[in-house]
């Protein structure tokens, strides 16, 4: 699996323990980490939370990753930029627990994270447990056990909704506002990343046209 890391700005600063602790977890089960960023809070390229959601489109949509870890000061503001874009599915989570049962019950492809509020003492055990509860057993095998069949014809359900309740992606890359994505797309880390990545020729042959 693919999994990229994407931070906005008031929580960039913590960049390197978010990702160096993702690794620690998921890379020893095969999983494979790309980090786009803020790298730091004097990166150049700043990103908003509405930024990160816009990039977590843009990264599911493609194929370029499978899965996407972002947040915000409140994990709040990420989880609804995310979930304003079709395909993305992202929950917002505070502990193990919340990893596990949104892995088991919504099999989603993004989680966004609190990464000021109640990020003390102890934080980084926290994320830690997080990702393991996340990635350490298949998705969608429902909590409790009983209730895996209703729980999957549920997600079914709200994916059949989804794409009638969202435009496609191209619409929106093409309609959305140049700047916003231009400036989103415009760090290091996701021209390292994404061309290398994406399976969809129609999506990167446009994010390159908003580059050049």
């Amino acid at each position: 699996m693919k999994i990229a890391l994407i931070n906005e700005n008031s929580q960039a600063a913590k960049n390197s323990l978010i990702c160096d602790t993702l690794k620690k977890v998921v890379e020893p089960m095969g999983h494979t980490v790309y980090n786009y960023g803020m790298l730091s809070a004097e990166d150049e390229n700043q990103l908003t939370y509405v930024q990160a959601g816009l990039l977590t489109a843009i990264l599911i949509n493609s194929g370029a990753a499978d899965f996407v870890i972002t947040g915000c000061g409140t994990g709040e503001g990420a989880m609804l930029a995310c979930n304003v874009f079709p395909k993305v599915l992202c929950g917002h989570i505070v502990d193990p627990s919340d990893a596990f049962m949104f892995s088991q019950i919504n099999a989603g492809n993004a989680v966004a994270i609190p990464f000021a509020k109640g990020f003390g003492w102890g934080a980084e055990l926290n994320l830690e447990y997080i990702f393991e509860k996340l990635f350490s057993t298949e998705p969608g095998g429902g909590y409790p056990k009983e209730r895996v069949v209703p729980e999957q014809r549920n997600k079914k359900i709200l994916d059949n909704v989804k794409e009638i309740t969202h435009k496609d992606i191209m619409t929106i890359l093409k309609e959305i506002d140049r700047n916003l994505l231009k400036e989103a797309v415009s760090g290091e880390p996701f021209k390292k990343y994404f061309f290398e990545n994406s399976k969809s020729e129609e999506i990167s042959a446009y994010i390159k046209k908003v580059l050049a």
